[in-house]
């Protein structure tokens, strides 16, 4: 599916066009979150450092801006027959929640990676769920299963124009609540939330620095920008299961914009997430999921030392409530 204009020429343009209509489109139906200064995390970086606070956007995670946008696109025959998506767990809430306000039919195809807590979310919401083999590349065949059989329409967790320019409004509150941004550092698996926040930011402050980071095993875009094209990797259980998955071989969107605007990637182990999960919680105050804790977890661990001053993006917060409360407690990862 698509909703944006193709008169311009590149992606950068068609994807920054799209980011302004998905802003107007979108407001009021999700939060406008807030920039949080950290005092801890600037001492440290040695520049000022803020937190976006996406871990506190409606459905708990930034999947929302993307999947809403991605609705508000569809015309009236694809609202009768209803979507369908292939989820980590937030993009499928996001979907579901953004459905449902619209009265529409929701069909989350998941593996059985995907925690629970994340799987009831869902289905509280009111979706159908689906929950094949062990991981998104198998929940994305039973995706176009469906799509076939039932005539849904496929909202794609990230590949996808209008979920990208969903994310890109992130970005683009970035640049007007601190215009002078040098750094964005931002949780990285498919590359939607990446690229929209790079094309936003980069449209109004170009020499503007966007760092992707992820774990150390299963890091698809990672591994694809390394060998200059969509690769395929093993996907593995991690703290930062939301960040699991493929990018697609056949990927037509985010895996350009990434490998052309980020400046860099980072990986980390699964001690180094937990260390940010830990520390966003004692110190910050913000119950964060592992993909949300990645940023944390990088300065923490000296891998991105941003220049001027940084945004780091709390994706979700959407984590099983004990096992928050062991990594807290100090469990090993």
């Amino acid at each position: 599916m698509a909703c944006a204009s193709a008169r311009q020429s590149t992606l950068f343009d068609r994807t920054l066009e799209a980011v302004a209509a998905a802003r107007g489109r979108s407001a009021g139906r999700v939060l406008r979150t807030a920039l949080k200064p950290s005092a801890s995390l600037s001492d440290l970086a040695g520049v000022p450092v803020h937190l976006k606070l996406e871990n506190r956007q409606t459905t708990g995670a930034f999947k929302l801006r993307g999947a809403t946008n991605a609705i508000l696109c569809l015309d009236a025959e694809a609202r009768r027959r209803g979507v369908v998506t292939a989820s980590t767990g937030n993009h499928g809430r996001a979907l579901a929640h953004a459905a449902g306000a619209e009265g529409i039919r929701a069909v989350v195809c998941m593996s059985a990676l995907v925690p629970a807590n994340k799987v009831e979310a869902i289905r509280a919401l009111g979706a159908e769920v689906h929950i094949v083999g062990r991981s998104q590349d198998d929940a994305q065949e039973e995706v176009a299963r469906l799509a076939k059989r039932d005539g849904l329409a496929e909202v794609p967790p990230f590949d996808d124009i209008a979920v990208v320019a969903g994310q890109g409004t992130i970005g683009a509150e970035i640049a007007e609540d601190l215009p002078d941004v040098e750094t964005v550092i931002v949780p990285l698996s498919g590359g939607g939330l990446a690229a929209g926040i790079a094309v936003a930011v980069k449209a109004h402050r170009p020499k503007a620095r966007i760092v992707g980071v992820s774990m150390a095993q299963g890091a698809a875009m990672h591994e694809s920008i390394k060998a200059g094209h969509p690769v395929a990797v093993e996907e593995v259980a991690s703290l930062a299961d939301s960040l699991g998955g493929g990018i697609g071989l056949e990927n037509r969107i985010t895996f350009e914009l990434c490998r052309e605007l980020l400046a860099k990637t980072v990986l980390l182990s699964e001690d180094e997430i937990a260390a940010g999960i830990r520390h966003a919680f004692n110190v910050e105050g913000e119950v964060v999921e592992g993909a949300g804790a990645v940023g944390i977890g990088a300065l923490l661990a000296g891998k991105i030392r941003p220049r001027g001053p940084a945004v780091l993006i709390l994706s979700g917060s959407n984590i099983d409530p004990q096992a928050h409360a062991r990594i807290i407690g100090g469990a090993a990862a």
